[in-house]
């Protein structure tokens, strides 16, 4: 164990046991006192202390190996027989700061996350899956013991459940209308009303003040003092609600099937997609890695969207028959989903690939996962919360239940804690699931024990840090990347383009020799192009000048004609010689 001192953590085992201080003048702390010898039996001790020592350090290297990522690393044979001395030092250097963090890493792991999950550990013969609640209560603490609450509403039911994302708060919704905000660890009512229409399903928002709930004909989101702030008309006849905390998204699929997005801090409607799958079940979730809304069809399929896309990103066919209910593990890995074949599949999502399937004896009607990745499934009265269950198939499940006379419809585990809410038709239940919750808690992500002023700044924080609906993808590590292409795929793509390249060159030159004119020099010069241009340009001057030249034309020809007749009347004097020559003489 460890223990908080004036200069910060301190090992109770070295509290315990002191080690020698030597002085600069001799001896062991004491003035006057000599270095005394080590006897065979000091000799021992310190064999001893060396192994301890040794075993301890082992111990702290297997932790730093633990967080080394040495799979994202070069091998030590390539950067040994590395040349360039420059990128050497930089691998060196990169080297440092990778062993660093692991040491880091490795000291938050031992010092602040000293809880670890307590699960159910049997002994012999012994079954966990044969242990029930009231024989699992004599053993709980108070705290936990008060935490199992069995609320009896059964004129308004079936009801749903949905916990606040620290895990402090409890919503509950009747079909018949009834709905109640619950401090549900202390047994405090915060607020309760009726909103006299059917309630289909309810959840929280960003933090426990706001809270929405799909009625019948649209949702509407009330405040911890039941009063209704907003009526969503664009969400019609909603059958299940999801909240995205990182992007502030309310996400709702109604019965028409159409997925509508609205942006909780604006208003905006962001998108409205109709998925053209039917009538939808109630199979819906929100995958709280990358954002993804997964749904489930009554064709057996699942399909996974995002608000920036009018088709699904992708659709896997799980079941032969409806899907009811579907469920992803905080890691975004796997995700498990049951339909009306009594089939209950685990998926690796990294593949789409089926890995296995659990049998159950009636059609699932809820299934969730916790956050030490336990499965709990509800069928009928029945309650299945099974263990290890993604890897390798699980021959018996881990703990069962069983509600006499009851159906349930819902069911969430709370997070931070080791509980289980149910809500069935007889109103709502909790249990004990030891091992469910998880027990280092992070105050920048939830804070089971947030003050007023607290949930202020983080409201505050989360709406400045919101991410925007544009960086919802299958693949968030792929944001800010670069994508690398394949050498072959270069090299096929130059050649493309050099043959495209190639061929529109012969086009070209084809092309030019066919429309290739014999020009000679002067017959299209810039001053012969402009004076054509100006042929059509009618001018005042111009018409002028042509009207005189018209007139003096028109005079010349008359003044032609006038003289040739005058010509043709005078005898033209000839000379002596040429006289006798005379037309008309005798």
């Amino acid at each position: 164990g460890e223990c908080l001192g004036t200069q910060g953590f301190i090992d109770r085992d070295a509290v315990a046991s002191p080690v020698a201080t030597t002085w600069p003048f001799g001896g062991s702390g004491l003035p006057g006192a000599g270095v005394q010898e080590m006897g065979p039996k000091r000799k021992r001790d310190a064999k001893g202390d060396a192994k301890t020592k040794a075993g301890k350090e082992n111990k702290g290297a297997v932790v730093v190996n633990k967080f080394s990522r040495e799979e994202a690393r070069a091998p030590k044979s390539a950067r040994k027989n590395l040349q360039d001395k420059k990128l050497k030092g930089q691998l060196k250097h990169t080297e440092a700061l990778f062993n660093e963090a692991a040491e880091r890493a490795a000291q938050v792991e031992e010092w602040l996350l000293p809880a670890e999950a307590g699960f159910l550990e049997p002994e012999g013969l012994e079954r966990t899956d044969r242990l029930q609640q009231r024989d699992l209560a004599p053993m709980l603490d108070i705290n936990t013991r008060n935490k199992i609450v069995n609320l009896k509403l059964p004129a308004l039911g079936p009801y749903y459940t949905k916990f606040s994302r620290e895990g402090r708060y409890m919503l509950v919704g009747g079909r018949k209308g009834h709905l109640g905000l619950t401090e549900w660890a202390s047994g405090k009512v915060v607020t309760e009303l009726q909103v006299k229409e059917t309630t289909r399903d309810v959840c929280f928002l960003h933090n426990e003040n706001f809270f929405a709930a799909a009625q019948r004909k649209y949702v509407y989101i009330y405040d911890k003092r039941g009063v209704e702030v907003h009526c969503l008309k664009t969400h019609t006849e909603p059958e299940r609600l999801e909240f995205l905390p990182k992007h502030f998204l309310l996400a709702s699929i109604g019965a028409s099937g159409h997925l509508t997005y609205q942006d909780t801090s604006t208003g905006a409607v962001v998108a409205r997609t109709l998925t053209q799958k039917g009538a939808p079940t109630r199979a819906m979730c929100v995958n709280g890695y990358n954002g993804i809304v997964c749904l489930g069809h009554g064709n057996g399929t699942v399909s996974m969207w995002n608000p920036n896309m009018s088709t699904p990103l992708v659709k896997m066919l799980t079941h032969k028959g409806p899907v009811n209910a579907l469920s992803v593990d905080p890691s975004g890995r796997y995700m498990v989903t049951a339909g009306m074949d009594n089939q209950v599949t685990v998926w690796d999502v990294r593949k789409y690939d089926r890995i296995h399937s659990y049998f159950s004896n009636n059609p699932a009607s809820w299934v969730d996962i916790s956050q030490k990745n336990l499965l709990g499934l509800g069928s009928g009265p029945h309650v299945h919360v099974w263990k290890d269950a993604f890897l390798t198939k699980q021959r018996r499940p881990y703990m069962r239940h069983v509600l006499q006379g009851k159906v349930m419809v819902d069911g969430m585990f709370c997070p931070y804690e080791d509980i289980l809410g149910l809500g069935h038709s007889q109103g709502v239940s909790t249990m004990v699931i030891p091992g469910a919750g998880e027990p280092n808690f992070d105050t920048f992500v939830a804070n089971p024990f947030q003050t007023k002023k607290q949930r202020r700044e983080a409201e505050v924080t989360a709406v400045l840090e919101k991410i925007q609906p544009e960086m919802i993808v299958l693949d968030p590590s792929a944001i800010g990347g670069v994508m690398k292409t394949p050498e072959e795929v270069l090299r096929s793509k130059k050649e493309m383009e050099r043959l495209a390249n190639q061929s529109a060159n012969v086009k070209a030159r084809t092309a030019a020799s066919q429309d290739k004119k014999n020009k000679q020099k002067g017959r299209n010069k810039g001053s012969k192009r402009y004076r054509i241009k100006q042929q059509n340009v009618i001018d005042a001057r111009r018409v002028e000048i042509e009207e005189r030249r018209k007139k003096a034309k028109e005079e010349r020809e008359q003044q032609e004609k006038t003289d040739a007749g005058k010509s043709q009347d005078v005898e033209p004097k000839l000379g002596p010689a040429l006289a006798r020559f005379r037309r008309g003489r005798a």
